[in-house]
C-alpha cells in the first residue's frame, strides 16, 4: 500500500515520513497547524508556507521546511504534493503518488469557501482518507450571508440590553472567520489572549483582520461597552468572564446543530459555524476526487464508512488521535498557547 496505519500515524514506506503523527517521528508531513494534527516531538517538519507561522508559534524552535501549494517534493521513492483543504489558513490535502498510485490523506477540510482559508480543491486519487466528524445527514451548514446576519443581531440585541456578547470560537481558523463577519459599527471587539495571539500570527503573515482589543489584566472596560468578546470556549463561565459585568453567552460550532447542545454548553446563543465539511461536502469532496476507496477517520466513523459502502465505495475505518471539532475538550489551538 502507498500509506500504512501504524501506531505512530499515517506512514509512507516509500518516503518513510508520516502524515500528522501523533507520536514522535524523524520525519512529519503537517496538514494544518491544530495540536491535534501538528505535534511537538518530531526531527524534520513539511507543511505550507501558509500554516508554518502558526505551526512556529505553537512549537517553537522546530526543523520545519515549506512548501507552496502544488509544488511536488521527491522524497525517497514518493511524489508529494500539498493542496488546499479549506479548513483553515493554509490548511491542505497531502498527495502521495508511488509507482503511478495515488492516495491523498485529507488531514480535516471544509468544502465552503469562508473567504479566509484558501478554498478547497478536489485531487483526483485511488484512496481517500477522509474525517467524517459530521458524517450524519443531520449536519448541514447554513450559508454565510445568514450566519453573519445571525450573528451581528445578536450583538446588536445584547448591546441594547446593556450587556457584553461574548462567543466562544476556537482560536485557530474559527475565531479569525467569526471576527470577519463582525460588524465593527456595532461596537468595539475585544479578544481573550488565545485568539489575540493567533490573530498576530495571521496579521504578521499579511492575513487582513478586523482592529481588535486584546483583553489584559489591566484594560479599562468602562469606554468598551456593548461590546463582542472573542474568546476560546473554555473561558465561557470562567472566573475571567467576571469582569465583564452582564454578559449574553454564545458559543460557535457545527454541534448546534443538535438539540441539547446549548443548553449543555450553557450558552443564551448557539450558532453553526463550522471548519469541517458538512454531510453534503463529506459526500461531494469524496465523490470529486474519484476515488474507488474511502478510510474514514475521525468522528462518525462506522455510520459513514457504511453509508460509503452502500454506495459503492471500497471503504474502512481507521483509528486515529485526532479530534475534530470537539464538544467537550478544549480548543486544539489554545491548550499548546
Amino acid at each position: 500500500m502507498v500509506l500504512e496505519f501504524r501506531d505512530a500515524g499515517i506512514y509512507c514506506p516509500a518516503a518513510d515520513a508520516y502524515i500528522d503523527p501523533w507520536r514522535p517521528v524523524d520525519r512529519a508531513l503537517i496538514t494544518h497547524g491544530h495540536s491535534d494534527h501538528a505535534r511537538w516531538g518530531h526531527a524534520r517538519y513539511l507543511a505550507t508556507e501558509a500554516a508554518a507561522p502558526v505551526i512556529r508559534h505553537r512549537l517553537g524552535d522546530i526543523a520545519l521546511q515549506t512548501t507552496r501549494y502544488g509544488e511536488t517534493h521527491r522524497i525517497g521513492d514518493a511524489n508529494i504534493s500539498f493542496h488546499p483543504a479549506g479548513h483553515v489558513p493554509g490548511s491542505a490535502q497531502i498527495r502521495v503518488e508511488v509507482g503511478g498510485e495515488v492516495w491523498v490523506a485529507s488531514g480535516d477540510y471544509k468544502t465552503t469557501d469562508d473567504g479566509l482559508s484558501e478554498p478547497f480543491e478536489p485531487v483526483r486519487c485511488d484512496t481517500f482518507i477522509t474525517e467524517s466528524t459530521f458524517g450524519l445527514p443531520i449536519y448541514t451548514w447554513p450559508d454565510e450571508a445568514a450566519l453573519t446576519a445571525q450573528i451581528n443581531t445578536w450583538w446588536a440585541e445584547t448591546r441594547d440590553r446593556g450587556q457584553t456578547a461574548v462567543l466562544g470560537v476556537y482560536a485557530l481558523g474559527k475565531a479569525q472567520r467569526v471576527l470577519r463577519m463582525l460588524d465593527p459599527a456595532l461596537g468595539p471587539i475585544l479578544t481573550h489572549g488565545a485568539v489575540e495571539a493567533t490573530n498576530a500570527v495571521m496579521r504578521a503573515q499579511g492575513i487582513v483582520l478586523p482592529d481588535t482589543t486584546h483583553v489584559t489584566p489591566d484594560l479599562d472596560l468602562k469606554p468598551l461597552k456593548g461590546a463582542m468578546v472573542l474568546a476560546p470556549p473554555s473561558a465561557l463561565g470562567s472566573p475571567w468572564m467576571r469582569k465583564f459585568g452582564p454578559v449574553s453567552t454564545g458559543f460557535a460550532s457545527g454541534w448546534m446543530r443538535l438539540r441539547g447542545v446549548r443548553r449543555r454548553r450553557a450558552a443564551d446563543r448557539g450558532f453553526v459555524v463550522s471548519d469541517h465539511a458538512d454531510w453534503d461536502g463529506l459526500n461531494a469532496a469524496i465523490a470529486a476526487t474519484g476515488a474507488s476507496r474511502v478510510f474514514v477517520t475521525h468522528g462518525y466513523t462506522t455510520q459513514f464508512a457504511q453509508w460509503l459502502g452502500e454506495q459503492g465505495y471500497e471503504a474502512g475505518i481507521v483509528q486515529t488521535e485526532y479530534s475534530g471539532e470537539s464538544l467537550d475538550d478544549p480548543d486544539p489551538e489554545e491548550a499548546q498557547t
